[in-house]
């Protein structure tokens, strides 16, 4: 059901007053205001002019997806958390452990394989799924990985 709101946002006076302070100075990231706006559009309380999803969204130039985040943020964890999006905090293992970047640095100065001049990443990342030192591995996690020992292949 399009227009359809889950998350009803009613901002009191007070907060009601804080965005619209904030909207009028203007001077703060356009992430942040633009939150600031779909908040104050989105308020169901006694002043607020209720707007939709996709009212909303048409009039700050965004997409309805952005405004409903924005909108259940508000109610789940409060204004300031909706204001001031975090990125979420992601977590990923390392995909070379000390041994395996050992055996890519050996094999990245061993010689080239034959009809090639020199190791790309590519071919570096292919043998050593081939050895099968790793499941799977991009050929930019190669690069980072020689880049920090400073390993020259040229």
């Amino acid at each position: 059901m399009p227009g359809r709101k889950t998350y009803r946002v009613k901002l009191t006076q007070e907060e009601r007053n804080e965005l619209k302070e904030l909207v009028s100075k203007g001077k703060t990231a356009a992430r942040k205001l633009r939150r600031a706006h779909i908040l104050l559009l989105s308020d169901e309380g006694e002043d607020g002019p209720a707007w939709t999803d996709e009212q909303i969204a048409q009039a700050q130039g965004t997409t309805s997806i952005t405004v409903g985040r924005t909108r259940r943020t508000c109610v789940e964890e409060g204004i300031q958390a909706a204001l001031n999006h975090k990125r979420p905090y992601r977590t990923r293992s390392k995909v070379l452990d000390g041994k395996a970047e050992a055996q890519l640095i050996q094999l990245a100065c061993s010689q080239a394989p034959a009809g090639r001049k020199h190791w790309t990443m590519q071919l570096l990342a292919d043998k050593l799924i081939e050895l099968e030192i790793v499941e799977t591995v991009s050929d930019e996690t190669v690069r980072t990985t020689l880049k920090k020992t400073s390993l020259s292949l040229g």
